[in-house]
């Protein structure tokens, strides 16, 4: 088996994915047919062979990795190698052992501990104690997710959904007449506790009451979007545009140089508008918000914030924002409502749900306010600290990622709310967690390990100075930009968000975007189409780096002439009986 020779393609190979294969087999050093499976197996030379290729490739792209949210400064094998031979899998609730003891579960609930204090949420009562309901409803709950942060997006979405939904999650009455039947009998019979849902009816007055309306930014991440299409929430587009007249105009209550292609044909928004930074304009926000929540519409809603976008690093000022929202919501009586599910039982929840999508942000910016206010890190003029978490008592979920500012070899993260937005019965006083309380039912034991490794090594005085690194190197590859851009006197759109840790330029040529794994992103700026790639401050990323990006764009040819692209369209004409759904960006937005 050789690297050195390309394999021949075949013509269905080129049918599935020719761009693919084609930029694959020009930019990399190694290909498919290094690692091509036969039903004999590989000799142990073959299998080296391609190891060792691999193993080069990776050291290659990972010298000059610069374009995603990715910590790449691992130091995890010599503690944590030799579990790679034992299978942890922490199934079921954190809080709850289970029968599958090989897991790690007393590492997640110290990492949910450690977060959960680090995002000012209420600690959770000693489960040995005799404690009513109303003393854990505050306390957190939370677990380690096996995907990235997707999968808390996806998970907070399902609860806020359903939450708003009017669903009610009881225990089936038959099971406790079976159970006292078998005890009076006399016979020993397990009873299965099955789960009812109970869906409340609204209103002949209000028949949108528990029907929810997603909002979220132009620049949030796909995931997102996803989600929703999964869910099948519907977005304040998809119910509005078409039917309602904008409660928007344009172009005095958008932001400054919002370009008209983010408008569909009705004049309404696809998505909430973004400042120019990335963050939510919160005054479109709270504009829709009172039109869904009002009078005539009734709709509860359901509003995803950003805490660090995947392409600009920006943080929606998610404090400003509630403190906006919250007179709406009341006036609207949508702050709080009764929930009945049957004629005198009911459930007092909010007409709303606040999901804070911190991948980034969460896990590095809570040391940035640290630095702050310990005077280590100066804030930008004009520029206050956007607090994000539980110190908010409106905020329900929260989610992050930990394998981009900490680092992992693998996505992992953490999804956290509280007790009593979890579809329990309203009146459980022996609540503390359930078997299959998480989004899936296996779930990787090992990513609470890592996290916990890094956390155990890692005290606030060093988390600090890592968030005060990579901000310094921010301001560093920001300016080593400008200064090309004055030497090469051409506009190469250097824009940059307060406390980002991403800097993005006019993109650069496909050969600088393999070496350094650079994401890229369309945006329009007063209404004209630009190309951006964009590199991220991680812990492993040094001046070095930096030095040699700016040297390899300091080459002719290093930023290609753009030219407006064409939309290519999924279908050419609309059926007759075509249903408006949601809108899905076609751009990337980067990785979770």
């Amino acid at each position: 088996m050789s690297g050195n020779k390309k394999p021949d393609l075949k013509k269905e190979d080129l049918i599935k994915s020719p761009r693919a294969i084609k930029k694959h087999y020009e930019n990399s050093p190694i290909n498919d047919d290094d690692f091509r499976l036969s039903p004999k197996g590989l000799t142990p030379e073959e299998r080296a062979e391609a190891l060792d290729k691999f193993q080069d490739y990776e050291k290659q792209q990972k010298q000059f990795f610069l374009g995603y949210q990715a910590n790449q400064k691992l130091n995890y094998s010599k503690t944590l190698s030799q579990y790679l031979d034992y299978h942890i899998n922490n199934i079921g609730d954190p809080f709850v052992e289970g029968n599958f003891t090989v897991n790690s579960k007393m590492m997640e609930r110290a990492v949910l501990d450690y977060f959960a204090v680090l995002w000012n949420a209420k600690l959770r009562p000693d489960p040995k104690a005799t404690l009513s309901y109303e003393d854990w409803k505050d306390s957190y709950w939370g677990y380690v997710v096996s995907m990235g942060c997707t999968e808390g997006n996806v998970y907070g979405l399902w609860n806020a959904r359903d939450y708003l939904g009017g669903k009610i999650l009881l225990v089936d009455p038959k099971a406790e007449v079976a159970a006292r039947k078998a005890s009076l009998d006399g016979v020993a019979a397990p009873i299965n506790q099955h789960g009812m849902y109970y869906q409340a009816k609204a209103s002949k007055e209000n028949p949108n009451a528990y029907s929810p309306v997603a909002f979220y930014s132009q620049d949030t991440h796909y995931s997102i979007v996803k989600a929703m299409r999964v869910l099948s929430i519907h977005t304040f587009n998809e119910i509005g545009s078409g039917k309602f007249e904008c409660p928007l105009k344009y172009p005095e209550d958008y932001p400054p140089n919002y370009s008209k292609h983010y408008l569909d044909d009705n004049g309404w928004p696809l998505e909430v508008p973004s400042n120019e930074d990335g963050s939510i304009h919160i005054p479109a926000l709270v504009k829709l918000i009172d039109f869904f929540s009002g009078p005539g519409m009734g709709y509860p809603v359901m509003v995803c914030f950003n805490y660090g976008t995947t392409f600009k690093g920006a943080y929606d000022n998610v404090k400003e924002a509630v403190d906006k929202l919250v007179p709406i919501l009341k006036k609207n009586n949508m702050y709080t409502r009764k929930v009945y599910y049957d004629d005198k039982k009911f459930d007092i929840r909010n007409g709303f749900w606040f999901h804070v999508d911190g991948a980034l942000g969460a896990a590095y910016m809570p040391f940035i306010e640290m630095a702050v206010q310990s005077k280590q890190l100066a804030m930008p003029l004009d520029f206050s600290f956007p607090i994000f978490d539980f110190r908010i008592k409106e905020i329900h979920s929260i989610a992050m990622s930990g394998h981009k500012w900490i680092g992992a070899p693998w996505p992992c993260g953490i999804y956290m709310t509280k007790v009593k937005y979890q579809l329990q019965p309203p009146d459980d006083p022996m609540y503390i967690g359930s078997p299959d309380t998480t989004f899936a039912g296996s779930r990787n034991g090992f990513s609470s390990m890592i996290l916990w490794d890094y956390l155990s090594r890692n005290s606030y005085k060093d988390l600090i100075k890592k968030a005060i690194q990579t901000e310094e190197m921010a301001a560093y590859a920001k300016t080593q930009l400008e200064k090309l851009q004055e030497k090469l006197k051409t506009d190469l759109w250097i824009e940059y968000t307060p406390l980002s840790l991403t800097i993005r330029f006019k993109k650069a040529n496909p050969g600088i975007v393999f070496k350094y794994s650079l994401s890229g992103e369309d945006l329009y700026v007063n209404d004209q189409k630009r190309s951006y790639s964009h590199i991220f401050m991680m812990e492993h990323v040094d001046r070095k780096k930096i030095d040699s990006l700016i040297e390899d764009l300091s080459k002719p040819g290093a930023f290609p002439p753009q030219s407006p692209k064409k939309q290519v369209q999924s279908f050419e004409y609309e059926p007759q009986h075509a249903k408006r759904i949601l809108y899905v960006p076609k751009t990337g937005r980067g990785f979770k």
